[in-house]
């Protein structure tokens, strides 16, 4: 195995255990050409950003500021094209005053939906922040359910894939629009695939063409050739601090989808009748102009560092989720610790890793939204950037962490090389474990 001067780097100046770098080399090694399959998609996407970009005829204009109602912001309007382009959607809102993936989510189905209406969740629960949202669980202030709006939702099959024949029995004279969420959120399953999202999509619309098919894409942006709305999702929503902000974008988050649907999610956003026709971007349109542009290699590295999560932890001994062979449909890897030490350790690592607070202990807190306590390291230039470097999960059994991110391969390649040392550090990793004593290791 080739040791060039940064395998001397790591082991001799930053304290990496020479054992456990062999680990990881040997499991890139055996990546190669998957890593090679990944580069012909980020080059595919590349190209089709910088070709919207080229017709939307972008220019130093579109980065200045504006102020008071934001009427006419010429960067504003811009971006949302660049948006609607790339996603070959009739409209789009991309706004940096969308906090997160669920407020945009959130936008999406307050804006469309209608007392009477009902929603169907077709990949089984949703990720635990939009329970309020919908009123599974909550006090229910400002929810679907208190403005009564019905929910269902039908679970995965056992081989975690949609139960297309489940969703076309479900509907009623009362479904309005039915979701899938791409991403596996808190959950040990394989993320959906857009091929898998085409056949679910084409089966709601063969039982009620009239029915809104929604599709949650939040960290699922640019891992393929073609996302959820060109394969007939009708609206989509997703944040800028995962993947499509590449890292720059402060914040923010976008939907995307036919004319009428934004209008009423637009209506929402602000108020009837002015809908986007206001709103600053504060400054920020540079940023996001940046940051999607550069998405595509972004999401790349992030990707294969969530490929080599899953390949050295296999190698290691541990249950991940998706396997190292496994096709991908977004950047996160679920490693199953089975102890909420080793969580802690493993997070611990990922910090350690960051190029901001690097020295922060990451404690499980009771983050909002969530109804176990959370671990979450992440040490990014944006915060809760979660395309940047990453790992976080709930404090339950089987006490699964989940790895995603990485602004360059490198640095993901570090976080995993610092997670594998940290639980090697204190006795916690099934395959190595270190006497107390001596500091040998055992196999």
């Amino acid at each position: 195995m080739n040791r060039s001067g940064s395998y001397e780097l790591l082991t001799e100046e930053l304290g990496i255990s020479p054992e456990i770098l062999d680990v990881v080399l040997e499991a890139e090694e055996s990546l190669k050409d998957d890593f090679r399959k990944l580069d012909d998609v980020k080059e595919y996407n590349q190209y089709k950003v910088l070709d919207v970009f080229r017709k939307c005829k972008i220019s130093d204009v579109h980065f200045g500021w504006n102020t008071g109602y934001g009427y006419d912001d010429a960067g504003r309007e811009a971006l949302e094209k660049v948006y609607a382009g790339v996603f070959h959607t009739e409209d789009a809102i991309v706004r940096p005053l969308i906090v997160n993936g669920t407020h945009a989510l959130t936008l999406a189905l307050t804006g469309v939906l209608r007392p009477g209406d009902e929603l169907v969740y077709c990949t089984g629960g949703p990720y635990d922040t939009l329970e309020e949202v919908i009123g599974i669980r909550g006090e229910g202030k400002g929810s679907l359910k208190e403005f009564g709006i019905t929910y269902k939702q039908v679970e995965l099959l056992p081989d975690g894939s949609i139960d297309i024949e489940g969703c076309k029995k479900v509907i009623n004279e009362h479904t309005r629009m039915m979701c899938v969420q791409r991403a596996t959120g808190y959950a040990w399953r394989k993320a959906i695939q857009v091929s898998e999202i085409a056949e679910w999509a084409a089966a709601v619309k063969s039982v009620n063409p009239d029915i809104i098919t929604m599709a949650d894409n939040c960290y699922g942006e640019f891992l393929d050739t073609v996302e959820p709305t060109d394969v007939g999702v009708d609206i989509m929503a997703g944040s800028l601090i995962k993947n499509p902000g590449g890292g720059i974008a402060l914040s923010g988050g976008y939907i995307v989808g036919k004319h009428e649907l934004i209008e009423q999610v637009a209506y929402r956003m602000t108020s009837p009748g002015i809908g986007k026709e206001c709103g600053l971007t504060f400054g920020q349109s540079r940023s996001m102009f940046q940051g999607f542009f550069m998405a595509p290699s972004v999401v790349n590295g992030a990707l294969k560092g969530a490929m080599l999560c899953a390949k050295v932890f296999e190698m290691l001994g541990y249950d991940v989720c998706p396997s190292s062979s496994e096709e991908r449909s977004d950047i996160i890897e679920a490693v199953k610790l089975e102890s909420p030490e080793a969580m802690e350790a493993f997070c611990r690592g990922i910090q350690s890793a960051a190029p901001v607070d690097s020295f922060v202990t990451p404690l499980p807190w009771d983050m909002p939204g969530y109804e176990d306590q959370v671990i979450m390291a992440a040490g990014a230039f944006v915060q809760g950037s979660s395309i940047e470097l990453s790992a976080d999960g709930p404090i339950r059994e089987p006490y699964i962490v989940y790895f995603q991110g990485g602004l360059t391969y490198e640095h993901s390649k570090y976080g995993v090389i610092k997670a594998v040392q940290s639980l090697y550090d204190e006795g916690l990793l099934k395959a190595m474990t270190k006497d107390e004593n001596t500091g040998d290791k055992d196999n």
